[in-house]
């Protein structure tokens, strides 16, 4: 089957939490599949471009939810691999009195870091027009090593190739530079989404976040800011040419931001698979985010097309 995008990376449990606030005052908590990557395919599928899904799943109880949950949203299984030896990874969430949240993450020796893209046929990637990647699975052996791998044969065959830095550094395995290991993978890159946060580890200008990432390589850079809607810019490698743009979002009362920058590049990616200018891809993209913050979780809470027509009016 021909499909246009595939999408590498780790699937995890989130649990989110019953209020708001620290996590030593939370009692209970509401199990939920997650992982940035495992968002932005799922995302992609309820917004009718379902792609294929290169992930790796304990064989533990949650790692069989987590399988179950991507099956149930019509998601192929022929890139997913199982590891019976690994737990699956968990993360905590925690949200202040503004549904922005954190993450406290448990994830030693878990099956998400065995991420295999051997098992991607070159004839798959010759087929495909994008292919999205994240920061998490550069953050530790051998999950690094296989994204790079799949980002570089992706490039042989002429994949737009999307990146989202997602920089968590607690994770980061202390051996290795992650400036220079997300340094190594931006000049691979078409196009990146990302937030200030995302680059804290580089050295970037605060004042033009879009321009130094462009330094880097790709071609176009699309920033969110929250509440203030999202920026993008381009160079003049761009299938748009060069060109500056921006969306001011849209007006929602948010219930957990959890997973809105997932839901933002799901958008960014059907978009840009429709073929809308740039301005119409961020305006797109803030509605699918939007819609999401304005229910609990990340995964459960992705809208379809028919539940963005009201945000879009």
């Amino acid at each position: 089957m021909s499909r246009n995008v595939l999408v590498a990376g780790e699937t995890l449990v989130d649990f989110i939490p019953d209020r708001a606030g620290p996590l030593t005052d939370v009692e209970s908590f509401t199990r939920r599949a997650g992982g940035a990557p495992a968002n932005v395919a799922v995302g992609l599928s309820r917004l009718d471009e379902t792609p294929w899904f290169c992930t790796a799943l304990a064989t533990d109880p949650f790692g069989e939810y987590l399988s179950s949950v991507l099956a149930g949203e019509g998601l192929p299984d022929r890139f997913v691999t199982t590891h019976d030896e690994c737990t699956t990874a968990l993360a905590f969430v925690s949200h202040d009195a503004d549904a922005d949240r954190g993450f406290t993450f448990y994830r030693d020796e878990t099956a998400d870091v065995q991420l295999d893209t051997a098992s991607i046929p070159d004839e798959t990637l010759a087929d495909v027009e994008y292919v999205v990647v994240g920061g998490v699975s550069l953050t530790v052996e051998p999950s690094r090593t296989a994204t790079f791998d799949l980002v570089d044969r992706a490039r042989t065959h002429d994949c737009t190739v999307v990146f989202d830095p997602n920089d968590r550094p607690e994770l980061w395995d202390d051996a290795v530079d992650p400036s220079a290991t997300l340094e190594r993978m931006l000049e691979r890159v078409d196009v990146v989404k990302a937030t200030a946060d995302d680059v804290a580890s580089l050295d970037v200008e605060d004042d033009d976040i879009a321009e130094s990432l462009l330094a880097f390589g790709p071609h176009t850079v699309f920033l969110t800011h929250g509440s203030a809607g999202s920026t993008a810019e381009s160079t003049a490698a761009a299938p748009w040419g060069a060109g500056e743009w921006s969306h001011p979002g849209f007006d929602v009362e948010p219930v957990d931001t959890t997973g809105a920058g997932d839901a933002f590049t799901a958008g960014v990616v059907a978009a840009l698979v429709d073929g809308r200018p740039p301005v119409e891809v961020l305006r797109f993209a803030n509605a699918v985010a939007a819609e999401t913050t304005t229910s609990p979780g990340a995964m459960t809470a992705l809208p379809n097309r028919d539940a963005l027509e009201d945000v879009l009016r």
